[in-house]
């Protein structure tokens, strides 16, 4: 089945205690394409600069990304800098170039309209509407958002929620966005605006899948003693979760929670080195053999 994300492409320069890199591939439809392309084929929707250097050009198709909706614009790619202290579930930014992502209207080339999945990652809401309006009514619309869309643009991202089947969020955001300090109320005030389903993204604390109908579901996050960059973490977890649906064609709630799984797993990969590298690396064995453990630590 197909998959799309609208999102951006980045390059980044993160320092943890753990080490330091600059200029290094990011941006949220990048991690979310390397991710569920472990899974599936993926197109993908975004903007670059006349700077970005090919050698990620390569590194994207040679993991099977579709970039006819690539597009490269007159300037600087986006560009992002921070660093993390030993609390990695905190990013402090330093700097947000958006370069020629500041004027980006994404253009969906007539093939991916009929895309059966769509993902619209963390972008401005408007941008996200006006990519929804350019679709053939996917199968499964899931999205993704920030603090700054969520005080900026709050009308123009409840009507985005009212087109979406799935919400993917953070603790932090989801509180922000709902008013309330419990995440099962938080969830259930998404629920009247439109999505049948929230995941609320918890970090080093797993992953939380509540549903409009009452099912509740959550997974830990994968036990790791190493963990050297958390960038792109979360759109990983999504591009697992997305890539996961979109290759099995499942949307019983049963596929979802097993997703969630498969999300957790990428997104414990994703952690292990700085920006992408883990995941580039990946085979299909140890996303099995993970898994694997992953059973053994929450069976009980």
């Amino acid at each position: 089945m197909s998959l799309l994300v609208v999102g951006s492409v980045a390059i980044d320069s993160v320092k943890t205690p753990f080490g330091e890199r600059k200029e290094v591939l990011g941006g949220s439809a990048t991690f979310f394409s390397i991710s569920a392309s472990a899974f599936t084929k993926v197109m993908l929707v975004g903007v670059v600069g006349k700077d970005f250097p090919k050698k990620y050009i390569r590194t994207l198709q040679n993991k099977g990304v579709d970039l006819k909706g690539l597009e490269v614009g007159q300037g600087k790619t986006f560009r992002w800098k921070g660093k993390y202290e030993y609390d990695l579930n905190t990013a402090h930014t330093i700097y947000t170039k958006l370069n020629v992502f500041q004027n980006f209207s994404p253009r969906i080339p007539a093939e991916y309209k009929k895309a059966e999945y769509l993902f619209l990652a963390n972008i401005d809401p408007r941008l996200q509407l006006l990519v929804l309006k350019n679709m053939k009514r996917p199968r499964l619309v899931a999205c993704d958002t920030m603090n700054f869309w969520i005080t900026s643009s709050p009308q123009a991202l409840k009507k985005v929620l009212k087109e979406v089947d799935i919400f993917i969020l953070n603790d932090s955001e989801i509180r922000l966005f709902a008013q309330e300090s419990n995440l099962i109320t938080a969830a259930r005030y998404v629920f009247t605006l439109g999505p049948k389903i929230v995941i609320i993204k918890r970090g080093d604390s797993g992953a939380l899948l509540l549903t409009k109908n009452g099912g509740c579901f959550s997974a830990p996050a994968y036990l790791m003693d190493s963990v050297k960059d958390p960038t792109g973490a979360g759109d990983s977890f999504a591009g697992g979760f997305m890539g996961y649906v979109s290759s099995r064609n499942d949307l019983s709630e049963s596929g979802f929670r097993k997703a969630v799984i498969y999300g957790t797993i990428m997104a414990s990969f994703c952690v292990q080195d700085f920006g992408p590298n883990r995941l580039l690396s990946l085979k299909s064995k140890d996303i099995a053999e993970r898994l694997a453990n992953y059973k053994k630590h929450v069976q009980f």
